[in-house]
């Protein structure tokens, strides 16, 4: 049996509805655990925020397609200023936007992404905002074809020279997944905000360095 090849593309409108169902996949149990929304209310917000945000010329989502299913994704946002630290502006859709969800509800969304985004990028920096597959595509491989494309990118970049991204305590697999890929642990933290909106305490900040010759 052939299996179908499985491509990585940008990321564009006609795929919303599928990446914000690989979100629900992803982070649906932190969200969850903020708002108690059920998967196809969450599904629908993360919808309509990839209807509603605007263009970031820093940043990029990218999916895997096989047989023209969305199987995963990854974003990813970078810093080629100079300096030693660069936070990017939130560009977040504003509430008005979201149709058929509470105020309340979509205030806890809000604020929980506002945290959910906060990384201070350094100068030469790609950090990996998240990266999800599909439950019944796991251990295929595709989540190493999403994080090759990170790394080629990366390395096509003269200004970019490491990819970083935060893992849970909670997740040991996936912090042993990226030191196999040559990711090392910058920094080990405790979070009270994380703890209370997410119940998430614990995070490694890893990166991956690049050698580059200068000419």
């Amino acid at each position: 049996m052939t299996v179908a090849p499985i491509t990585i593309e940008p990321m564009q409108a006609q795929y919303n509805r599928q990446v914000g169902q690989l979100l629900v996949h992803g982070f649906g149990g932190k969200f969850k655990n903020l708002t108690k929304m059920n998967d196809g209310d969450l599904g629908l917000f993360f919808e309509q925020l990839f209807d509603n945000s605007p263009t970031d010329p820093s940043s990029q989502r990218m999916v895997a397609l096989q047989e023209g299913e969305v199987i995963g994704t990854i974003s990813i946002k970078w810093s080629s200023e100079s300096g030693t630290e660069h936070k990017p502006k939130k560009k977040f859709p504003s509430m008005k936007s979201f149709k058929g969800f509470r105020k309340w509800i979509l205030f806890k969304m809000l604020i929980g992404l506002y945290f959910f985004e906060d990384h201070r990028l350094e100068a030469g920096e790609c950090y990996i905002s998240d990266v999800v597959v599909h439950p019944d595509h796991r251990s295929k491989g595709v989540g190493k074809l999403l994080m090759q494309w990170a790394q080629d990118f990366v390395q096509t970049e003269p200004e970019l020279d490491r990819l970083s991204l935060y893992v849970s305590g909670k997740n040991p697999r996936a912090k042993h997944l990226y030191e196999r890929l040559s990711f090392h642990t910058h920094l080990e933290s405790n979070s009270l905000i994380w703890q209370l909106l997410f119940k998430e305490k614990k995070w490694a900040f890893m990166v991956m360095k690049f050698s580059k010759e200068k000419c």
